[in-house]
């Protein structure tokens, strides 16, 4: 099994604000703190999350969301209940259809404004106006999501 993992970097805009967020939303404290940076490595998803309050530059990339895809809607109803009793503010989305796919899912939002999403994909759904396996049901335009 592979230790692989993505790493993302995220400029804040407060470092003690936002290492209190991950830390409740990722249930783990950084595994490195040095002046204006912090490092999480979860044990349940495949990021190494780094924080930092360097300047952002004009023009800076900026993300629009970002999600952790569980195995098992089990998964996320366990990680929701967790990060509920964290006393994060969540969104829930249970069985919902957007971007093309059914999905169980939650979101929270961090001290910045971005939106994070842990979610189960139920199962992909086809193009607007087309008909799924079976015929019985013609899918409507998607709705923006996320």
């Amino acid at each position: 099994m592979s230790s692989a993992k993505v790493h993302v970097h995220l400029v804040v805009s407060a470092l003690s604000r936002s290492e209190a967020f991950y830390a409740n939303f990722l249930g783990t404290e950084p595994v490195k703190q040095m002046p204006g940076y912090s490092k999480f490595l979860p044990d349940w998803c495949p990021v190494n999350l780094a924080i930092s309050e360097e300047g952002a530059s004009a023009g800076a990339a900026s993300a629009h969301h970002l999600g952790i895809q569980v195995d098992t809607p089990e998964e996320v109803r366990a990680h929701l209940g967790r990060v509920k009793a964290a006393g994060l503010e969540v969104d829930e989305e249970l069985g919902v259809t957007c971007c093309y796919a059914n999905q169980d899912k939650f979101w929270v939002t961090d001290p910045d404004g971005l939106r994070w999403e842990v979610y189960y994909l139920n199962y992909d759904v086809g193009a607007p106006g087309k008909s799924l396996p079976g015929g019985s049901l013609t899918l409507l335009p998607m709705q923006p999501c996320c």
